[in-house]
């Protein structure tokens, strides 16, 4: 069960980021896993948010933002667990785009974000593996 990320495209300025945070923590959003890639004159605010709508109304609407199914693994807190889970991936020609990694309260476990070719495919072959996949009620309720 995939999960939504929003991708906002962010003017590479001073105070932006900043600005984007603000919005969404006034809208009483808690942000549960970000990743931010950068060039010269743009950003990408990859954000995993507890409430989707709301953060998509909260943001400037001059802003361009993306949704996109991405998979939200759990993974035990321990040496290896990702290199596991990517060998999986591998071994079915599954290609990640990106990755990036979250934490939660309950100790023990690990979680990361995958951006993969094929979303249901990996889906598949995580749960054929005993690999547990968040969805987005899961992350609603992650840290609560």
């Amino acid at each position: 069960m995939a999960i939504t990320q929003l991708s906002v495209f962010l003017e590479n300025t001073a105070g932006t980021l900043y600005d984007a945070v603000t919005a969404i923590t006034e809208a009483g959003v808690n942000i549960r896993a970000l990743s931010v890639a950068d060039t010269k004159d743009f950003g990408i605010l990859r954000i995993i948010v507890s409430d989707t709508e709301k953060t998509k109304a909260a943001l400037d609407k001059n802003l361009l933002v993306k949704e996109t199914p991405v998979i939200a693994v759990r993974m035990n807190d321990k040496e290896g667990a990702l290199r596991d889970v990517l060998h999986i991936l591998r071994a079915d020609n599954v290609n990640v785009e990106y990755v990036y990694a979250f934490t939660g309260i309950t100790q023990g476990n690990a979680y990361v974000v995958l951006r993969v070719d094929d979303t249901d495919e990996a889906e598949k072959i995580l749960a054929k593996n005993n690999i547990k996949s968040l969805g987005n009620e899961d992350i609603k309720d992650l840290l609560n």
